[in-house]
């Protein structure tokens, strides 16, 4: 079986011209050779047309030539048949020892349709020949008499080489003087020739180009092996061989050869582009080979030498390029996040101020008015009254809670969920709110990937954009929610920097509603911005929706079309955890309690309102205006059973480090926080700290009911759960020895000497120094049980020293002297560990009650040093 042709390589190695176009005339592809005689390129050619890339005369566009090409390409498209154009005259570029040069040459064209499935044309393949030389032989023989129009019909009827040569030669008187013409024409052809014949490549023939290619010396009648020995195993002769044995020839392009051209002489580098053709004789053998060629050798070392240059140069442009755009776009990009973030913080200082005092005035409002409520049961009119007023309650409450989140400040408190379970479980809720009108079509892919969120505010965001896109519908349409599994990858993560790649679970809300314009998606996610008529949108819900996915590490985009919908799709973090059960929404009946509350609140009608609230539920209440009053009453030894107290307060005891101090006291107490405005004080991330319960303000008379006994009914069960134990008694070496070696750092030495002398009457050893310095140097050479340290030293801080010292001495009891209970926490937000605060000013009793803590937790006087 004969092996298939390889067509493509036979059309980029053929010797002759050829071109593919279009139906619409534009070039497709084109040969080695083609690209040769019109001295261009392929990527300049591929999509242009003929008379676009070469134009034969651009001062007149419609010029025969250009006609006559024009027409047969013409005829070719609409009768489906081959077409031959017998001699041209076109303009086309020429590549001559001078450079490109524009020169009017003849052509004999040949135009092949190439037919489709359907019959008609897809391609059109050119085959050309450069006859120019032909011609002006035939002008020469035949003289001035003969025209182009003389032989056109005629010749036109030929095809191929041989018919075009035959129409050259039709004169046989001048065979002789044809031939000597041509033999001088080979002679002084710029380009290298030379005539091989048979297998052993003999020289029959070889110009001067070639002479002067190889060095001046006997050639004709010797192999090539014999003639050019130097060339031996540099693969010319073998391709000679492949060439004669395959009848296929081989074009070379800038090929090196190595060669001698003076007898002793050193071997030479030369660049050739040539081509070895083999000659076919009638009955289909191979004669000999044909070669035909340039000496590229200048133009190649110039082109290299231009080819480093524009390199360098290239390289350099494209390095200031990159550095200016990388500039720019830092800049433009640093300008955009300042501006954002600037904007952001705005609002977030602006809704963090505002919303602390407006939600404590929402507060006093709603527990009064539901107080009201209780003390004007039968009266219908007060009834109905009371609850209008509270139902603006919660209206503002919900305006502060949405500037909240687009500001990225509301507490949240995300759990692993389903997304699809979610969806379906709000699908009651949503044709409730969407009215019967509005079409839902829920689409959840399966395997969907579990999400963790804030459940409560996630749902708030589905019903806030379904009802946003009921309002697009005006009421009337389709509404789709989908969730499925998705993947942002680092490429859409470079184009959107605010994104990290990754996985996500994808939630799609679709309507067909009438769209938005470029102008309104660009600021729909700005706070108070609405298309809405006055008094129909307060324009933060898509806000809202944009804090609440950023704040919980999520990406949210719009995409719309006027006059045919929008789609927002939310992509929330993928989390490996199982689902957790929504837990039970409280919906009994409230109930109160008998046990003791410590209510903590700074302002005073909130405070008096709660207390009321609390009361009327039966419980003991105990009331303080700020943490250290509260931390009295906690050390005082009154029983508390919870500890209800505001987030943000004035005085040195924050709320989170009242909690701490309450549950070290009483480890049984429950805490229970509560604000309009978080802060970072228990929020951090975004996200509620583990294990703190919070009831944002403002909150009714049933959710603060609820709440407080769902967290002392933990406390109840806990507390039944917890084995007996016997008192443990302290250590003998403790008890036969109380006293301790204390290392005191203080810089005041009025302070020093006081607080020495308290330490030495309670029974125990000091040192006193007055810098962090020295005191490292003490802690080094000796050894204690307790560091007792004042924060503002000369030099390193207390807090500072303190961390040094529990690092290198694991054992070591900390007594930090400090009027901010913040001087136990870094920069970071850390806190120390085991290290007890002493407010001041401090006096002996308190100071007697701190060291005694201290000592619980030193299990016997030695230290162990850290290695």
């Amino acid at each position: 079986m004969q092996a298939p042709f390889d067509f493509q390589t036979l059309f980029e190695l053929s010797p002759n011209p050829y071109m593919l176009l279009d139906r619409e005339l534009r070039y497709v592809t084109a040969n080695s050779a083609y690209l040769r005689v019109t001295a261009s390129r392929l990527e300049n050619l591929v999509g242009r047309t003929p008379f676009d890339a070469f134009p034969h005369d651009p001062d007149d566009p419609a010029n025969a030539s250009t006609r006559m090409l024009r027409d047969s390409f013409r005829r070719v498209l609409t009768e489906r048949v081959p077409d031959t154009l017998a001699i041209i005259p076109y303009r086309v570029p020429r590549q001559t020892d001078g450079g490109v040069v524009l020169e009017e040459r003849y052509w004999s064209a040949t135009h092949t349709p190439l037919l489709d499935g359907r019959g008609e044309v897809a391609f059109i393949l050119q085959h050309t020949m450069d006859v120019t030389e032909l011609h002006q032989l035939k002008q020469a023989v035949r003289g001035p008499e003969t025209s182009l129009d003389g032989g056109g019909p005629r010749t036109q009827l030929m095809s191929g080489v041989l018919a075009r040569a035959q129409a050259v030669q039709e004169a046989n008187r001048v065979l002789d003087d044809e031939r000597r013409h041509l033999r001088r024409l080979f002679e002084q052809a710029p380009g290298f020739m030379c005539s091989l014949k048979g297998p052993e490549h003999v020289f029959e023939l070889a110009n001067r180009s070639y002479l002067q290619l190889v060095g001046h010396r006997d050639l004709l009648g010797k192999t090539v092996r014999e003639a050019l020995p130097e060339v031996a195993g540099q693969g010319f002769f073998e391709l000679l061989d492949r060439v004669f044995t395959t009848g296929e020839p081989f074009v070379g392009h800038n090929m090196g050869l190595q060669l001698q051209r003076e007898p002793g002489g050193p071997l030479v580098e030369a660049f050739l582009d040539f081509v070895y053709q083999p000659v076919i004789e009638a009955d289909g053998s191979v004669s000999g080979i044909f070669v035909q060629g340039h000496d590229m050798t200048a133009q190649k070392r110039a082109e290299d030498e231009l080819s480093r240059h524009r390199e360098h140069l290239e390289e350099l442009v494209r390095e200031r390029t990159r550095a200016l755009e990388e500039s720019e776009a830092e800049r433009r990009q640093a300008e955009a996040a300042l501006l954002q973030a600037q904007k952001m913080e705005a609002v977030g200082k602006l809704t963090g101020g505002v919303a602390h005092d407006f939600n404590n005035l929402l507060q006093v409002v709603s527990g009064n008015l539901q107080l009201l409520q209780r003390d004007t049961v039968g009266d219908t009119r007060a009834q109905r009254r009371l609850e209008t007023a509270l139902g603006a309650v919660e209206r503002g409450a919900r305006l502060a809670s949405q500037l909240l989140a687009f500001a990225r400040r509301q507490p949240l408190a995300p759990t692993a969920l389903s997304l699809g379970r979610l969806v379906r479980d709000m699908d009651d809720l949503l044709r409730r709110a969407l009215g019967e009108d509005v079409e839902v079509e829920t689409v959840i892919a399966g395997g969907l990937w579990n999400t963790s969120v804030d459940r409560n505010q996630l749902e708030n965001v589905i019903l806030n954009l379904a009802i946003n896109a009921r309002d697009a519908m005006d009421g009337r349409g389709k509404l789709t929610i989908e969730a499925g599994n998705a993947m942002l990858d680092d490429h859409y993560a470079m184009m959107h920097p605010e994104v990290t790649a990754g996985q996500y679970v994808l939630l799609a809300i679709s309507d067909t509603g009438a769209g938005m314009t470029p102008e309104v998606m660009q600021r729909a996610f700005e706070p108070f911005f609405t298309t809405k008529p006055e008094g129909r949108g307060t324009g933060l819900g898509l806000s809202m929706v944009y804090g609440f996915v950023k704040q919980s590490g999520g990406h949210v985009k719009i995409y719309s079309e006027l006059g045919h919908g929008t789609s927002i799709k939310i992509y929330l973090p993928r989390t490996f955890q199982a689902a957790a059960q929504p837990a039970e929404a409280g919906t009994g009946p409230v109930e109160g309690g008998t046990e003791t509350i410590l209510v903590v609140e700074d302002d005073a009608a909130v405070r008096a309102t709660v207390v009321e609230v609390l009361t009327e539920l039966g419980y003991r209440v105990l009331k303080a205006h700020d943490g250290q009053s509260a931390l009295a009453v906690i050390q005082s030894g009154l029983p508390v059973d919870l500890l209800f107290t505001d987030v943000v307060m004035p005085g040195p005891v924050r709320s989170p480090e009242l909690a701490r101090l309450a549950k070290a006291h009483l480890p049984d107490i429950e805490v229970l926080f509560t604000s309009g405005y978080t802060e970072n004080a228990i929020v951090h991330g975004g996200r509620l700290d583990p294990g703190v319960s919070l009831l944002s303000k403002p909150y009714r008379r049933e959710d603060l009911a609820r709440k407080i006994r769902v967290l002392l009914r933990g406390r109840e069960q806990r507390l039944a759960a917890k084995p007996y134990r016997a008192p443990t008694p302290a250590p003998v070496e403790a008890k036969a020895n109380g006293a301790l070696r204390i290392l005191l750092v203080e810089d005041d030495a009025d302070i020093r000497e006081s607080a020495s002398e308290l330490m030495t009457d309670l029974g125990h050893t000091v040192l006193a120094v007055e810098s962090a310095e020295a005191a490292s140097e003490a802690l080094a050479k000796d050894a204690f049980d307790l560091l007792f340290t004042d924060v503002t030293l000369p030099g390193k801080s207390g807090v500072v020293l303190a961390r040094e010292a529990v690092r290198l001495y694991p054992a070591l009891r900390i007594i930090i002297a400090s009027g901010d209970s913040r001087a136990v926490s870094a920069e970071d937000g850390k806190a120390l560990e085991r290290v007890v605060l002493l407010p001041k000013p401090y006096d002996l009793n308190q100071m007697e009650r701190a060291l005694e803590q201290a000592a619980m937790d030193v299990g016997s006087s030695a230290r162990t040093r850290s290695a």
